[in-house]
């Protein structure tokens, strides 16, 4: 492999979103039986004219819905909902946080760990962050049998800041068909990139991967559909990225304008079925040797999620995934584990 002259990628500038979790709310409430939500119509009795005055009731927790996607914001596993995360409920100043863990096996010793944060402080806001490990797995030993160049890093962390502005709520304007309409905006920094390429001899730079920070922007579209059996959400959004891989191999020098979305079947009041598909670019020259990728072409994802709601602040989903090229391999076939907790 031809290893071009040493060069370093280029740093980039700092760059320094309720009625939507109510929507997923009302769906896991009409999957409960209609006779456990009869309400009841027992007038109370009236307090001692003497009685002290009742303090105010707690507000009402939701459903720990949507979930933490593995970047720090609100979604499926690798893709986003226009729902924002653990809003502030009624009579609350602010929202409360949240906070996520999923793993995921790549295979070939390859994982990817994800720690994730969100804070809404108002309903139509939400700010999320995300901590993000790919093990690289064989990856440095295949480099060192191809190149006889050794490489310091065994990983790679990839950090995510997120702001995401829900511009509609569902149903707006006293509409049915209006859905939820979220914006956002993402930067990301990936530490050790930047060292591996530099190990190369400024490979990664030459074939287009340039930088190790980027800005991704998000919008997305959620919409609860209520007349089906069961309650079905769709969610459909476009990101623009320079990302490789989601920004765990890099960025490049080119933004491209892709499509995500998911698909989500409220089975019972717990259990939902998901399904999503993400697409990733290929703005870069893929490095070969011996007639084997060492950075391959990226594929695009898609994961098969089953998520259970075990209370009003806890969530589990496990799910299968199929990303296509991941580094020197093909990751087709990983399992995979998210959970979050609502305060």
């Amino acid at each position: 492999m031809m290893i071009p002259p040493k060069t370093r990628m280029k740093p980039r500038p700092s760059v320094s979103s309720s009625n939507a979790v109510l929507a997923a709310t009302a769906a896991l409430a009409l999957a409960v039986p209609a006779g456990s939500r009869a309400a009841d119509t027992t007038a109370p009795a009236a307090p001692p004219a003497d009685a002290p005055a009742a303090a105010p009731s707690p507000a009402e927790k939701p459903a720990p819905l949507p979930l933490h996607q593995i970047e720090g914001n609100g979604g499926i596993f690798s893709t986003l909902s226009a729902y924002i995360v653990n809003p502030p409920r009624n009579g609350e100043p602010i929202g409360r946080p949240s906070v996520g863990f999923s793993y995921v096996d790549i295979g070939h010793g390859q994982n990817l760990i994800a720690a994730t944060l969100t804070e809404s402080p108002w309903k139509r806001l939400e700010l999320g962050f995300g901590w993000n490990r790919l093990d690289l797995g064989d990856l440095p030993l295949a480099i060192k049998e191809a190149t006889t160049v050794s490489i310091r890093n065994q990983e790679v962390d990839l950090y995510n800041f997120n702001a995401r502005l829900n511009v509609l709520k569902e149903g707006e304007f006293d509409t049915k068909w209006i859905p939820a309409v979220t914006a956002g905006v993402h930067y990301k920094v990936n530490n050790g990139i930047g060292d591996i390429d530099n190990d190369l001899g400024g490979a990664l730079h030459g074939v287009g991967i340039t930088h190790h920070d980027g800005v991704d922007a998000t919008l997305y579209a959620s919409k609860l559909l209520t007349f089906l059996p069961r309650p079905v959400l769709v969610e459909a959004g476009g990101r623009a990225t320079e990302g490789v891989w989601n920004g765990l191999g890099g960025f490049t020098d080119h933004y491209s304008f892709l499509f995500e979305g998911n698909v989500v079947v409220f089975v019972t009041g717990s259990l939902a079925l998901a399904a999503e598909y993400r697409q990733q670019p290929n703005d870069y020259t893929p490095i070969m040797a011996g007639g084997k990728p060492l950075v391959g072409k990226s594929g695009d994802w898609w994961t098969l999620d089953a998520a259970y709601v075990v209370n009003k602040h806890f969530t589990v989903a496990a799910g299968y995934g199929h990303f296509g090229g991941v580094l020197n391999h093909q990751a087709n076939g990983v399992w995979g584990i998210t959970t979050k907790y609502e305060f």
